[in-house]
């Protein structure tokens, strides 16, 4: 698993080579946020979304950090695959919002699911890292 985090964490740092270093910890974090739920890893997630995160998922349920968590941690959600297209990140002061296309399968509460979806994940700068405020997806028409 270190390998992994340690391979994402460089292939993060290098498609910033002339980002500064809140820049390239942005895109580590947003990198670390579908490796941990790819690995079900909700203890590694936590610490990457703020309190009062909350999640808008495709299909309009929202979903609060204590909720998504757990159902990570007990395996009653998670992600097979998850890949990334057109990602842009906006750099606002100490809020950053990271927008993209990502496919991506798994199982929830309604059973499987994979799909096209744009997402919208809002991260905040504080005590020297970047928290998850808020993600919300929108899923696209096959």
């Amino acid at each position: 698993m270190l390998r992994l985090l340690a391979a994402a964490s460089l292939a993060a740092a290098a498609s910033l080579a002339h980002a500064g270093p809140r820049e390239v910890a942005l895109q580590v974090a947003d990198s670390q946020w579908n490796t941990y739920r790819l690995q079900g890893d909700a203890k590694a997630l936590g610490p990457l979304l703020s309190d009062r995160w909350v999640l808008t998922h495709s299909d309009g349920k929202v979903q609060h950090r204590a909720d998504y968590l757990g159902q990570l941690g007990t395996g009653s959600r998670r992600n097979t695959s998850i890949t990334n297209e057109d990602v842009t990140v906006e750099l606002h002061g100490d809020t950053a919002i990271v927008t993209g296309k990502s496919v991506q399968s798994g199982v929830g509460e309604q059973g499987p699911f994979s799909g096209t979806f744009r997402f919208t994940r809002t991260w905040h700068w504080q005590d020297g890292r970047w928290v998850m405020l808020a993600s919300h997806s929108s899923r696209l028409a096959p």
